[in-house]
């Protein structure tokens, strides 16, 4: 397992984390702050955040327009974002008999477009400076979907094709734009799982991810501390092995 090189501190790093009323969306925020990131903290509702410095910015990220005006007053606040960590989500227990077609496009809207509305906020100025992160907080729903979680399961796998189409789009042309996935696992007051992750601990591995100064990284899906890598067949784990070929996966430490 491969030591990844995490900066200890970026003090001209300006970070945007949606979903920050949330136990892990206020501990990433405090967590990136502790270490000298300007972070502003974007919630569908006021919230109170763990860090004073932390800028708490309230707008639906399922509304364009409040998007933008909400990534105006950060850019005149603390300047243009240079990380990004989508973590707004609804996860609705809804049996799918009582689905609406409203219901299951609200989840959408929230999951995958309030994604895309803070990636389309700040790509231009990503793409102008050279340099930029992109992280989408996902799941493994889409491979697994669990009972009453139709709308969260699509809406979840499609952000993980969505994180693929920005690398595709923009991998080659703008390499110092770097983009994944992470999975930080069931966080204890998620889900009503009582002996789930620390969402303190969590928060240490995403703000090791969002620090991670490393391009080759773009695209990798990380799950809690250290790259995922998907599944192989008995065959190609064999072939593999006599070609004495592999990669070393990335550790977030």
């Amino acid at each position: 397992m491969q030591d990844s090189p995490i900066r200890p501190d970026a003090p001209d790093a300006v970070a945007v984390v949606t979903g920050a009323g949330s136990e892990l969306g206020r501990a990433l925020t405090a967590t990136l702050a502790l270490r000298g990131v300007a972070v502003a903290g974007i919630s569908a509702t006021p919230y109170q955040a763990e860090h004073a410095a932390v800028l708490p910015v309230v707008a639906d990220v399922r509304d364009p327009v409040a998007v933008a005006e909400a990534f105006r007053t950060i850019r005149e606040t603390l300047g243009a974002p240079t990380i990004l960590i989508n973590g707004a989500e609804v996860y609705p227990h809804r049996d799918i008999l009582e689905e609406t077609p409203d219901s299951f496009m609200d989840t959408v809207q929230l999951n995958l477009g309030g994604a895309f509305n803070c990636c389309h906020a700040v790509l231009p100025q990503m793409v102008a400076s050279g340099r930029g992160r992109i992280i989408n907080i996902v799941t493994f729903a889409d491979v697994r979907p669990a009972p009453l979680a139709a709308g969260y399961s699509v809406s979840k796998g499609a952000l993980r094709i969505l994180t693929r189409a920005l690398v595709a789009d923009l991998g080659d042309r703008f390499p110092g734009i770097v983009i994944n996935d992470w999975v930080p696992g069931s966080h204890t007051p998620r889900k009503g799982i009582p002996d789930g992750v620390d969402p303190r601990l969590a928060a240490e591995w995403g703000a090791n991810l969002a620090l991670l100064d490393d391009r080759s990284i773009n695209g990798l899906v990380f799950l809690q501390d250290r790259e995922h890598l998907p599944p192989r067949s008995l065959r190609g784990r064999v072939k593999d092995r006599v070609l004495g070929r592999g990669r070393v996966r990335v550790r977030l430490k």
